[in-house]
């Protein structure tokens, strides 16, 4: 069987390293012959690509397939999608992210692949967009929808935004954890030589935040809540872990805030190397606007650390209210703070905190249960289409 996945662009994120381990754990699967297909990867947010090559994964490269709207290159992108498709034939096309998920569905069916799937890693459409952009986004979602086969989604919160968006039926939805190697946070220690190498004391709190340096991602809400976090908590520093287009601005206005010597820039880490940074971090706060799930908080919990994090999406299926951290209502960058605090004062609480965390996630997110989940899906939804069982 073959199968092929499509995903606009392969940075350091995390529904491009959910792709990425999908794919390598498919193509260990006897019987199946997987593709990679992506467009352009380039700037500051990195490349997932060198960490596919010992894995020798098939990766073709569509040119026109780029995550800004452009007219142009979308029309010869999705012509190049159905190009491709017509020549390599496979059995099942399944599409991630906003971009390659509308052009990569219509390619297929236009193409007249048996089977289309499209993972839903985060919302493409919701409140934090103007009217004209929801709009847009929500009926290219729909759009899209129509030719789907079934939807896989990290998260019960997006199936229900789009189920609300008239997007599909229940039944055309399943959900699957984005699991990971859990060994490398399961094993993760307090390193006090990158501690050291980082400008961090032992006895400083460090509050760490992995993420993009990118709109909604909440990382001027945290430097805004710094002066009260450290008022409350005098050793607090925050490690953040990333890169992307808003460093030169957060820079400026921490500096401008008198907060530099306060916050330590790691710059981009590739994934291999995050749990590292996650061992010296004593708690991590995640105040994004717009997530499925966001891969960072089971990440830190995997590690056995506390996490206080916006309710918004799928946060609060991993972030459990005073059972594996904190949920503070999005925006409410003062109880993000107290919290923060409170978990500063306390080594006890975060030891707590962290420890069932840990439990809920070693239960729930091994890339084993994720790769085995979505195998056994294909296996289902060939034999309803097609009445054939595959191994």
């Amino acid at each position: 069987m073959r199968i092929a996945h499509v995903i606009t662009r392969l940075i350091i994120g995390g529904a491009q390293e959910n792709t990425a381990a999908t794919v390598v754990g498919l193509q260990r699967k006897e019987g199946l012959e997987v593709e990679l297909i992506t467009g352009p990867t380039r700037g500051a947010e990195g490349t997932l690509l060198p960490s596919l090559e010992p894995h020798r994964v098939r990766i073709t490269l569509i040119p026109n397939l780029v995550r800004p709207i452009h007219p142009f290159h979308d029309v010869l992108g999705l012509i190049g999608l159905a190009r491709h498709f017509r020549r390599t034939c496979p059995d099942i096309v399944h599409t991630h992210s906003g971009k390659a998920g509308t052009l990569g569905r219509l390619a297929a069916r236009a193409a007249r692949v048996p089977l289309v799937l499209h993972t839903i890693h985060g919302p493409s459409f919701g409140s934090f967009q103007g009217r004209a952009a929801n709009l847009l986004f929500t009926q290219a979602e729909r759009m899209a929808g129509r030719v789907t086969d079934h939807f896989v989604a990290v998260s019960e919160a997006m199936i229900e935004q789009y189920l609300r968006a008239g997007i599909g039926e229940r039944s055309r939805y399943s959900k699957i954890l984005s699991g990971f190697d859990l060994s490398p946070f399961l094993q993760a220690g307090n390193d006090t030589a990158l501690r050291h190498r980082l400008g961090l004391k032992p006895e400083d709190f460090v509050v760490g935040k992995i993420a993009r340096l990118a709109p909604l991602k909440g990382h001027a809400d945290l430097i805004q809540g710094l002066p009260r976090l450290v008022e409350q908590c005098p050793t607090a520093k925050i490690l953040l872990v990333g890169d992307g287009p808003l460093r030169d601005e957060l820079t400026e206005r921490l500096q401008r805030a008198g907060l530099g010597e306060r916050v330590r820039f790691a710059g981009l880490v590739q994934p291999e190397e995050i749990a590292k940074y996650v061992g010296v971090m004593d708690a991590l706060v995640h105040l994004s606007y717009r997530e499925g799930l966001p891969r960072a908080l089971p990440q830190a919990l995997a590690a056995a650390r506390p996490v206080v994090a916006y309710d918004c999406d799928g946060a609060g299926e991993v972030c459990l209210n005073g059972e594996t951290g904190f949920l503070v209502p999005p925006g409410n960058v003062n109880l993000a703070v107290e919290r923060l605090a409170e978990l500063g004062a306390s080594p006890t609480l975060r030891e707590t905190l962290g420890r069932r965390g840990q439990t809920f996630i070693r239960e729930r997110f091994p890339v084993t249960i994720m790769v085995d989940a979505l195998h056994e899906l294909y296996r289902q939804l060939w034999k309803r289409k097609t009445g054939v069982v595959i191994p």
